[in-house]
């Protein structure tokens, strides 16, 4: 598989290292109807991808909101928080997984398009900060995904190349994002974005059932 001369592992988070892509769908009915708005069907698509500033403005543009978009991003930090804290775990395989990668030596890096306060909360209610040499939002970059940036900039920040680097995503923004920025992609498979495997298969250099095919993989490196 050709993974002898990796030197970083770099995660997106919601459907990748946790499984909370179903908070979001929830949290976006329970804000919507704040407004008297039913959840769109094409939202989730929409707004894939997108950073958590971009997403609030989306919001605010498309379903004419009075409020500002901090107060919008405010409200969704306060809603996931708690669920982050109590009801998202790790992904099967994932401790395992970072566990054998950081015994390996290799670097580890999650690029995500959330808010940098409901990071700190999954970190620290799942105890694997420390696994962790950068964390990245994608409010920090000039683009969010599909566009390269914040692989990129997780990359230059752990101080490798972006061809040393194994990227895991669960939707198809983010796949091309990884594979734009010159790395090698894991699709990783969600509930979520069960409809998408065909889509996110063609698009990622290999695709993943959970984390613990992974340690097969590097058995075999």
């Amino acid at each position: 598989m050709g993974l002898k001369h990796k030197k970083a592992v770099i995660f997106d988070l919601d459907g990748t290292l946790v499984d909370s892509m179903w908070m979001w769908k929830s949290i976006d009915v329970e804000y919507l109807d704040r407004y008297g708005y039913d959840c769109p069907e094409d939202l989730q698509k929409s707004i894939e991808g997108m950073s958590f500033s971009e997403t609030a403005a989306y919001f605010k543009e498309r379903f004419e909101l009075p409020d500002s978009l901090e107060k919008i991003k405010a409200a969704w930090t306060e809603m996931s928080i708690e669920k982050y804290r109590n009801e998202v775990p790790l992904k099967p395989g994932v401790r395992d997984f970072l566990d054998r990668t950081a015994g390996l030596g290799m670097k580890a890096g999650i690029a995500t398009s959330n808010g940098r306060a409901m990071v700190d909360a999954v970190l620290d209610s799942l105890g694997i900060r420390r696994y962790f040499q950068v964390v990245a939002t994608a409010c920090e970059v000039a683009a969010g995904k599909p566009a390269p940036d914040i692989y990129l900039n997780v990359a230059g920040r752990l101080g490798v190349s972006p061809e040393e680097c194994l990227v895991f995503e669960d939707i198809p923004a983010g796949i091309q994002a990884g594979k734009r920025a010159g790395m090698t992609v894991f699709a990783v498979e969600d509930e979520f974005s069960r409809h998408m495997r065909e889509e996110k298969a063609a698009l990622a250099d290999y695709y993943i059932n959970d984390y613990y095919e992974m340690l097969d993989y590097l058995k075999e490196a």
